[in-house]
């Protein structure tokens, strides 16, 4: 018999109903602490402070005041857009919290007084008597007193197969979860079978799953590379440019001796060719479309700086439980003396394989809630195999501390009893009696199944007459054969590894599972090759630096507690790399909080992992996350694409204003000028780049580095030198047209119509700097087409309707202009060719000397 409070002692350790009203109002009530939300006031200060946000509020204004509507609300419609993604961050963390608390039961069998009744959840107290049973959710954490109970702490651990619990003494200490065989029992776990009696000893904010809720708490979301690079970048811009912009207007007035508001309307016209508004405007769109395009791919983005980030991914730590396998068993392999059969290849059964399902059948309940004999029962209607008619249930041997094993008894209407037991196969082998060999032989079998991966049973039988023992210990069986079980891989996983690993990112299983399952289970679905595997306990040994080398050598954690998962991610972050997180779990919250990108499963994750995540897997396939990978990839790729483009355009465009002021000459570009091709850039940056496809070899190459940025020195100083040989080519032009007789008005629309078509060459040029740009022209982007269409229509409006003409401050003398202005053009896609060229040439000597 195992050790027990008898039941009325249990009782008499029960609260009386004042006792349990002073503790409640003492301790307080049975929910998880929630962070106090922002206040309004407080979000809307810190979005102003941030520099992307300002510039989106210069730039509107500046437009606004120039009387562009358009381009001013088109702008300041972004004001908005950042607003409302900020306020849903800033509600994360309490929903995240807010879905802790619901995981709690809605009502509890509570014994005050000896009297048993039903309260709240949020109602029971810090040593308060409780009664569990078959599909109760545990209140509170808890010491079992009385019975027996399976339960399914895979919220906490991440191990799907229930464990046992035991009775222990009211004043045991807590144990951790995971642990088999003691008492301890915590708040949101599930009782998968038995009956039992437990005090409940901590409650709220003090519980294993409370302990969850405040790391949730304090951690925090660090920004992307990408957003920390934009600030730095806009905020230097932005005190260039308006530094410059005032030096225009004091040169233009004081030594031009132009009139103030000329001066003035040329120092606007150079700050808004240098602010660059765009910027704001790219990463905004491109990651908005992105989170749109992932969700399209069944993969929801609750954290857009995620979206950029995915294509910076070194290292992918994933769950095993829930991501890797389907989190259900299976039964996976039937063993015979001598024999053994695969199970899942659907092969005819033997008569001693049939006569095995037949047994342990008959040694489960049916209509179990235990996972495993759920498995059982699917197995035998999967192969037809059903329970006799003539066999009534009569009696039942439990589970106990000392005998892992149970025994189901039947009655056959005659004095014969039939018994099936299933159990821990050293426990059954002891209720048999077999010869030496026989049962080394059967030894062997189970550890050759638990190497690969199995949870083993052994499962025996007999048919008895007369009375039965009272101690399932004198049962005398037959053993039937061994059972083994699998949490089944998911079915894409293997493909998306191969994926994985093809694209440089690298893979590692994190889990509270046993290290020989965790080990097979790498090995079955190809994660790694490599023997190691690291425990929780092994990790707690480690210091910081010890930790980072070990995860050099090691793919496979195991027993690993909730704490150990978020050090882990940190570890591997202060190793430089850059971490996704993959959980379905409670446990893994606070993990998929502080990773890079961490990922939910969405149907069989919890909500409290789905709202800590960044992104949440809608379909819960594994491969969705390399599609997200790809996508972030091109993201990113085109992020550097539309940057690189608006480095370049803008280059020609602060030169045409400032050239004038230098040289005493005649204004070339107007403010007018600069908000039409404004409205020809901001398009070109939000639709045609975004929409520009993956690269042939986006998951050939290996993850970008930490460091890596769109706005790196070597990426703008490409860009200035494009813009920079545009800008040239036009001021030569502009200096032999007027060498010619050319009016400063006819020269002013000869530069601008070759400004524009130049600016669609700069286009085709930056969708692909690996191929000559009339090249890249045959990929077909619909966008592309549309905007080339509207600067056309822009150019024949402008030179062929004579009020706009005038507005524009141009002259028409004839078709001579339009030959100029192809000269011009000519000039400019030379240019952009030999830069190409150059620049690959510059990467292939740097390779080279390396």
């Amino acid at each position: 018999m195992s050790a027990r409070v008898p039941m009325a002692d249990v009782r008499s350790l029960a609260l009386s109903p004042a006792e349990a009203a002073r503790r409640r109002r003492e301790e307080g009530a049975n929910v998880l602490p929630g962070a106090r939300p922002k206040p309004f006031l407080a979000l809307v200060l810190g979005i102003v402070a941030e520099p992307m946000f300002q510039m989106l509020l210069v730039a509107g204004g500046i437009y606004l005041a120039l009387g562009s509507r358009a381009e001013a609300f088109f702008l300041l419609g972004f004001v908005f857009v950042v607003i409302g993604i900020t306020l849903v961050q800033e509600r994360k963390t309490e929903r995240a919290l807010e879905a802790l608390r619901d995981l709690a039961a809605p009502r509890v069998c509570v014994i005050r007084d000896s009297e048993e009744s039903y309260v709240a959840a949020h109602d029971v107290v810090r040593g308060d008597v409780i009664r569990l049973h078959e599909g109760d959710r545990v209140p509170a954490d808890s010491v079992l007193c009385e019975g027996h109970l399976s339960v399914d702490e895979s919220i906490l651990t991440g191990e799907s197969v229930p464990l046992e619990k035991w009775p222990v003494p009211p004043d045991a200490a807590l144990g951790l979860p995971g642990t088999h065989g003691v008492g301890s029992l915590f708040a949101g776990t599930i009782v998968t079978k038995g009956r039992g009696t437990a005090i409940i000893r901590t409650i709220g904010g003090a519980t294993a799953i409370g302990r969850i809720g405040q790391s949730l708490v304090q951690t925090q979301n660090a920004s992307s590379g990408l957003q920390r690079a934009s600030r730095r970048l806009i905020r230097n811009l932005t005190v260039a440019g308006l530094t410059l912009a005032l030096a225009q207007l004091l040169l233009s007035w004081l030594w031009n001796g132009q009139m103030f508001l000329d001066s003035l309307l040329s120092g606007i016209a150079l700050a808004m060719a240098i602010l660059p508004e765009e910027i704001p405007v790219i990463l905004t769109v491109f990651l908005a479309l992105g989170a749109w395009r992932l969700s399209r791919e069944k993969v929801l983005t609750r954290r857009v700086a995620a979206v950029e980030t995915l294509g910076a991914i070194g290292v992918l730590a994933v769950d095993k439980t829930g991501t890797l396998t389907q989190n259900r068993m299976e039964v996976a392999e039937l063993a015979l003396e001598g024999g053994r059969l695969d199970a899942r290849a659907g092969a005819p059964l033997s008569s001693g394989f049939a006569a095995l399902i037949d047994a342990v059948l008959l040694a489960t309940p049916p209509d179990p809630f235990d996972p495993m004999e759920r498995a059982i029962c699917q197995f035998a209607a999967a192969t037809g195999r059903t329970r006799p008619p003539d066999l009534v249930f009569e009696s039942a041997y439990d589970l106990a501390p000392h005998m892992l094993a149970m025994t189901r008894v039947y009655a056959q209407g005659t004095p014969t009893r039939v018994l099936a037991t299933k159990g821990a196969p050293e426990t059954v082998l002891g209720l048999c009696d077999l010869p030496a060999a026989d049962l080394q032989s059967i030894k062997d079998q189970v550890t050759a199944m638990a190497a690969r991966g199995l949870r083993v049973l052994g499962v025996a039988k007999a048919a008895m007459r007369g009375a039965l023992p009272k101690a399932q210990g004198d049962l005398r069986l037959t053993f039937a054969g061994l059972v083994g079980f699998i949490d089944p891989p998911r079915a894409d996983v293997p493909a998306a590894l191969a994926e994985c690993r093809r694209a440089g990112v690298r893979v590692i299983m994190l889990t509270g599972d046993h290290s020989v399952t965790a080990a097979a289970i790498a090995v079955r679905v190809g994660l790694s090759e490599r023997p190691g595997v690291i425990t929780g306990p092994e990790i707690g040994a480690l210091s910081d630096d010890d930790l980072r080398e070990r995860m050099h050598h090691v793919d496979v954690c195991a027993r690993l507690q909730p704490e150990q998962k978020l050090r882990l991610v940190r570890s591997l972050q202060q190793g430089g790399m850059v971490v996704a997180m993959t959980g379905d779990g409670v446990n893994d919250a606070p993990a998929l909080k502080a990773a890079d990108v961490g990922i939910a499963m969405g149907g069989r994750g919890t909500d409290v992992a789905r709202e800590a995540a960044a992104l949440v897997l809608l379909d819960d396939s594994f491969a969705s996350i390399v599609s997200a990978i790809h996508q972030g990839r091109r993201i990113y790729d085109n992020i550097a694409k539309a940057t690189r483009f608006v480095f370049a355009v803008h280059v020609p465009i602060v030169v045409l204003v400032i050239y004038p002021v230098l040289v005493h000459g005649a204004t070339l570009l107007m403010p007018v000028h600069i908000v039409l091709l404004e409205l020809l850039i901001d398009p070109t940056c939000s639709v045609v780049f975004e929409a520009e496809a993956a690269g042939a070899d986006i998951m050939a190459r290996p993850p970008r580095p930490v460091s890596a940025t769109p706005f790196s020195r070597s990426r703008i100083a490409f860009a200035v030198a494009q813009g920079a040989g545009i800008a040239a080519w036009l001021l030569i032009g502009n200096h032999l047209l007027a060498m010619h007789g050319v009016t400063g008005a006819q020269r002013r629309l000869s530069l601008f119509v070759g400004l524009v078509l130049g600016l669609l060459l700069l286009i085709a040029a930056n969708r692909d700097l690996s191929r000559p740009f009339y090249r890249r022209a045959a990929v077909r982007n619909g966008s592309v087409a549309m905007v080339s269409a509207a600067a056309f229509m822009m150019l024949v409006l402008m030179i062929t309707v004579p009020t706009v003409r005038s507005l524009m401050a141009f002259s028409w003398s004839g078709w001579a202009q339009l030959g100029y202005a192809g000269l011009l053009v000519a000039g400019i896609g030379v240019w952009l060719e030999a830069a190409r060229r150059m620049a690959r040439g510059a990467l292939s000597f740097r390779g080279a000397r390396r």
